[in-house]
C-alpha cells in the first residue's frame, strides 16, 4: 500500500526544499524524496561553498595589499587543505539546516532514488528496499550536473570538474580553465588570486557571454590586469593527458596551438538529471536534456510539475526557489499566481571584481526595437569606493526612452552582488526613472552610483 500525499517533490535542493516548504506552510501533506544530499548541488557542492572559498582568496587578496591601508602584513601565505576545510564546514551547516526545516514543517523526508511508475506513482529505491509513494501532484526538481564533452572528461587528477576544484588534490601551478560562464571565471579568480597561472579559453567572442558586452569588456581588461591569460573565440581540441600534466590542443582563427598546463578545470555548462525518471513512460517532453515546461512550470502531464535547473535556463538557484514558491501556491489552490520571468532574474557572479546584471542588455534592448537611453557610472567618482580601496568598476543602467521603465541594469566592481537587488526590487515594482532619481540614497555608499547612473541616463549626472 503507497503512502499518500498532496504532494510529492523529488529533489532537495533550493527548488525542491522550497516548494515542499512552501507547501506544507499551506496546509499541504507533503513528501520530499532526495538520492544524495539534503540542499542539493547549491548548498553541498555550488553556490555556498564555493562563496566560501572565494572568501578565503578575497582575504588574502587584500592581505597582500596590506600596505595600501596604511598596515603591515608579513609572512602572508595561505593553507589550501584549511581553506578547503572552512569551505566545506559551511556546506555541511547548511545542509544539515535543511534537514531541520523539514522536520520543523513536518514534511515526510525519503533518502533513495526516485522514478515515476504511473500517474501521481513515486518508487523510491532506499537503503532498506522499495518505497512507494503517492499524490495528486509530483514536483520534479532534479537538478542538473556539470558537461561532459567527449576528450575533455574529468578524471579529478589533472583533468577537474567543479566537485574536484572545490576539493582539490593539488594547488595548480598553471591551469587552464575551460568555459567563462559564472563557474568557470568563479574557478579562475580563486587560483588565479592564490598564485596559479591562470589560461582561460572561451568558445564565444567574449567572456562572461550573458553579460552586456560593455561589462565583458571590462572584465576582461580586470583579468589581464590580474595576469590571466584570456582567449576568446577559441575552442579545445583535444587533451593529451601525461604524468603531472595535460596538453592542450586550443584552436585559435583556424590554427591549433599547443599549450602545457598541470591542471584544467572544465566549466563547459550543465545537462539536466533527467534520466530514470520514467519520463518517457509518461509521456513528458524532453529537449536538449531539460523538461519542457510552460510559465507555470507545468510539464502537460496532469499533476506533473519541473522546476530549477531541470526546467531550463536561468540555472539559478533563486529561480528554482521562487519557482518552487509558485508551484506549491497552484497546487495548494491560491489563486494570485504570478509566473517568474527570466527577465527580472538577476545574475550574479562571485570573482574579483564581481559582475552582476538583471533584465536586458543595451544590445538586446535595442534588437528587442526599443529606443533607449543609458546611464554609466564609474566607481572612481565614489567616494566609499576610494575609501575602500575598491575604485574598479562600474554601474550601466538601461532605460526605455519613452516610458522610463527600467530594461536592464548592469555592474562590475565590488559587492555589486548586493547592490543589484536594489535594481531587481525597482523592476519588480515596475519603477520609472523617475522614482529612481527622487529616491534619495545614502552617504558615502556604493548605492549612490546606482543613482548616478539613472542621472546619467538623462544628463543629470552630478559627481562626473
Amino acid at each position: 500500500m503507497a503512502d499518500t500525499y498532496d504532494m510529492i517533490v523529488i529533489g532537495a535542493g533550493p527548488g525542491g526544499y522550497v516548494a515542499a516548504i512552501r507547501g506544507a506552510q499551506l496546509g499541504l501533506k507533503v513528501a520530499i524524496v532526495e538520492r544524495e544530499h539534503m540542499g542539493g548541488i547549491c548548498l553541498n557542492w555550488g553556490c555556498i561553498p564555493t562563496k566560501a572559498m572565494l572568501r578565503s582568496s578575497e582575504v588574502f587578496h587584500l592581505m597582500e595589499r596590506a600596505k595600501d591601508f596604511g598596515l603591515s602584513a608579513e609572512g602572508i601565505g595561505y593553507d589550501l587543505d584549511a581553506v578547503v576545510k572552512r569551505s566545506r564546514g559551511v556546506a555541511k551547516q547548511l545542509a544539515s539546516g535543511v534537514g531541520h526545516l523539514m522536520k520543523k514543517n513536518k514534511i515526510t523526508t525519503v533518502m533513495g532514488e526516485a522514478k515515476l511508475t504511473g500517474e501521481g506513482k513515486v518508487s523510491v529505491k532506499t537503503d532498506k528496499g522499495t518505497e512507494e509513494l503517492s499524490a495528486k501532484n509530483i514536483v520534479l526538481a532534479t537538478g542538473a550536473r556539470a558537461r561532459n564533452l567527449p576528450g575533455l572528461e574529468a578524471d579529478g587528477e589533472r583533468v577537474w570538474s567543479y566537485k574536484h576544484a572545490l576539493q582539490p588534490p593539488h594547488m595548480p601551478k598553471k591551469l587552464l580553465v575551460i568555459g567563462s560562464g559564472a563557474i568557470g571565471i568563479e574557478f579562475a579568480s580563486f587560483y588565479n588570486t592564490l598564485g596559479a597561472e591562470t589560461t582561460v579559453v572561451e568558445v564565444m567572442d567574449r567572456i562572461l557571454p550573458v553579460e552586456d558586452p560593455e561589462i565583458s569588456a571590462f572584465a576582461k581588461k580586470a583579468f589581464q590586469k590580474q595576469k590571466m591569460t584570456i582567449m576568446e573565440k577559441a575552442i579545445v581540441k583535444q587533451l593529451d593527458r601525461e604524468k603531472g600534466k595535460v596538453t592542450a590542443h586550443i584552436e585559435v582563427k583556424g590554427k591549433v596551438e599547443t599549450h602545457e598546463f598541470d591542471t584544467v578545470i572544465s566549466a563547459v555548462g550543465i545537462v539536466g538529471n533527467v534520466e530514470n525518471l520514467g519520463l518517457e513512460e509518461m509521456g513528458v517532453k524532453v529537449d536538449r536534456t531539460h523538461v519542457v515546461v510552460d510559465e507555470y512550470c507545468r510539464t502537460g502531464v496532469e499533476g506533473l510539475y519541473a522546476i530549477g535547473d531541470i526546467a531550463g535556463a536561468p540555472w539559478l538557484a533563486h529561480k528554482a526557489s521562487h519557482e518552487g514558491t509558485m508551484v506549491a501556491e497552484l497546487i495548494a489552490g491560491k489563486n494570485d499566481v504570478h509566473p517568474v520571468r527570466p527577465e527580472s532574474i538577476a545574475g550574479c557572479t562571485y570573482c574579483q571584481p564581481q559582475v552582476a546584471s538583471v533584465g536586458y542588455s543595451e544590445e538586446k534592448a535595442k534588437e528587442m526595437g526599443y529606443e533607449v537611453k543609458v546611464g554609466r557610472f564609474p566607481f572612481i567618482g565614489n567616494g566609499k569606493a576610494i575609501a575602500l580601496g575598491e575604485a574598479e568598476g562600474m554601474v550601466k543602467t538601461v532605460f526605455d526612452a519613452k516610458t522610463g521603465e527600467l530594461l536592464g541594469a548592469h555592474m562590475i566592481g565590488a559587492e555589486v552582488t548586493e547592490l543589484i537587488q536594489g535594481y531587481v526590487v525597482g523592476r519588480q515594482l515596475e519603477t520609472t526613472e523617475e522614482d529612481l532619481m527622487s529616491a534619495v540614497f545614502p552617504h558615502p555608499t556604493l548605492s549612490e552610483m546606482m543613482h548616478e547612473s539613472v542621472l546619467d541616463a538623462y544628463d543629470r549626472v552630478i559627481h562626473i
